[in-house]
């Protein structure tokens, strides 16, 4: 199979997001591979073992996102590929779908996997964009997906229920928590990712001019939500307790 995943680079999940000259400060930052596209990755390797053929991680951004594509390919995928996206002033998701699309047009993919949402942008809006580009079918939120020959049957989360899904390959696919637990890399992983290709792309060599995959989207503005305040507790038997709570939710919470 000819299998490839698609992978962000975003902020480590327990850093602490501070906005500075109205942008998110990435100074002394700690980054990661974004989670959900994990179970992206595990599952591209999941279904090499199983059928054979290859998996090649792509990312789009600097030279800082070698460090997790290393980490993908220590995880066990075979090939990386990173796109230099330093020419583009402002991007959105139909900008890294737009060059996504670019890049994989002449790969002949059977499937491509990639995060249900980023922890940064959460837009899940990628995976599809990427699949009508390239003419393919989409499932997004998978839980479980099984490939026989060019069939697929797939469990997806439908806001806490359900679907199972039967789909023709080639297909592109975004990954939800509960598809599997992604896999450490293991010390002879790391030592053999740094043997492993990966090849850095410019938008020249994709064809691509920096005004064609200019955003669609502008941002106004980046703001932290507003400190929450001390909460309040209540003391006395239940129905002073009650008594007192409707008092509160209607002078001060005004929602009765």
């Amino acid at each position: 199979m000819n299998i490839f995943v698609v992978m962000k680079r975003t902020f480590d999940t327990e850093e602490k997001i501070v906005i500075k000259d109205g942008k998110v400060s990435e100074d002394g930052a700690e980054f990661i591979i974004n989670p959900y596209d994990e179970y992206a990755i595990e599952e591209a390797i999941k279904l090499r073992e199983e059928h054979g053929g290859e998996v090649t991680v792509v990312t789009i951004g600097e030279d800082e996102a070698e460090k997790q594509l290393r980490t993908a390919l220590a995880m066990g995928a075979d090939k990386a590929v990173l796109i230099n996206n330093e020419d583009v002033v402002a991007g959105d998701p139909f900008t890294t779908a737009t060059i996504l699309a670019a890049f994989l047009k002449e790969k002949d993919p059977d499937i491509v996997l990639a995060g249900n949402v980023t922890v940064d942008g959460s837009t899940g809006q990628v995976g599809p964009r990427l699949a009508e580009e390239l003419g393919m079918d989409v499932v997004t939120a998978i839980t479980k997906l099984v490939v026989d020959g060019e069939n697929a049957t797939i469990e997806r989360d439908a806001e806490g229920d359900l679907e199972v899904i039967e789909a023709k390959l080639p297909l592109v696919v975004t990954c939800q928590q509960g598809l599997n637990e992604p896999r450490y890399p293991s010390l002879p992983g790391i030592m053999k990712a740094k043997k492993k290709p990966l090849e850095i792309l410019e938008l020249d060599d994709l064809d691509i001019d920096e005004e064609e995959v200019e955003a669609k989207l502008k941002t106004i503005d980046i703001f932290l939500p507003p400190v929450k305040g001390a909460g309040k507790i209540l003391e006395g038997d239940i129905e002073r307790q009650a008594k007192e709570l409707i008092s509160l939710l209607k002078s001060e919470a005004k929602v009765i």
